[in-house]
């Protein structure tokens, strides 16, 4: 989409990124001088090599780079490792990695150009579930997959005191927002939405807006009720920018369908 489908008083992505990683959890260095051989179920194998707190080299296939990355530790030896690449600004890749079970998750994001995908939000999102280390060596735990535990559900997130909103999970392929508090007060709407579970109380979250280009990727810790992540999207000037967030998770109430009118 472009700026002729957006309502005038409508905020651009710069606009409400600013403070909204107030609560997130902050960034860890643990990672440095490791590194990671991840082997997706899409085919994909990637070999990460975390030279410093924010460098990681990283290899795949005849491609190689060394770009800015962070890793948050989520829940005890699970990993949200966001990456951007220098090369590729319009992209960039989050892997959620459970160094015990060694189960991973990738998901990729490219903002695409405009008119490219008429209809659909300009950020795409591609969600592949994969092993960390020796992919012939079985991984313990449950394989990460697309849940609908979400749906009915709606929750409240508090980024900061200037950014609460809520969310209302629709379906396994849309949810709705309103902002509550913050600069987008009144604003809402219903984005497309991807919902997978990583593993008990573990949840991977993304969304992708249709009004403005602009996606979202969150790890939501049930036990801690935290949510960690990232945002993808265009600024104001159309600079494509990674921005960082996290909230507080306040469940509110939960919607029940009768058998046989349940959401997709």
């Amino acid at each position: 989409m472009n700026d002729q489908n957006r309502p005038a008083d409508w905020k651009h992505f710069d606009d409400f990124a600013a403070g909204i990683a107030t609560n997130r959890l902050p960034v860890t260095d643990a990672l440095r001088g490791q590194t990671f051989k991840i082997t997706l179920k899409t085919g994909r194998t990637i070999d990460l090599a975390f030279t410093a707190a924010d460098t990681v080299a990283w290899s795949e296939g005849a491609e190689a780079g060394a770009d800015w990355y962070e890793a948050l530790e989520v829940a005890p030896q699970v990993f949200f490792i966001n990456m951007t690449f220098a090369a590729r600004p319009a992209e960039d890749e989050a892997f959620i990695v459970d160094t015990k079970t060694r189960r991973v998750l990738s998901v990729r994001e490219r903002v695409r150009e405009a008119g490219e995908a008429p209809g659909e939000p300009r950020v795409a999102q591609t969600y592949s579930a994969g092993v960390l280390g020796d992919p012939t060596v079985p991984p313990t735990g449950r394989e990460p997959a697309p849940t609908r535990d979400l749906i009915g559900l709606t929750a409240h997130y508090t980024y900061s005191p200037n950014h609460v909103y809520e969310h209302i999970y629709l379906s396994s392929q849309r949810y709705a927002w309103q902002n509550l508090v913050g600069v987008q007060r009144g604003h809402g709407d219903v984005d497309l939405a991807t919902t997978w579970k990583f593993a008990e109380n573990f949840y991977v979250f993304g969304f992708r807006e249709f009004i403005i280009p602009v996606a979202s990727l969150f790890f939501y810790n049930w036990d801690t009720m935290r949510s960690t992540g990232k945002f993808l999207g265009v600024t104001s000037q159309g600079k494509v920018e990674n921005k960082p967030a996290g909230a507080f998770i306040e469940k509110k109430s939960r919607a029940l369908y009768d058998h046989g009118q349940e959401p997709v």
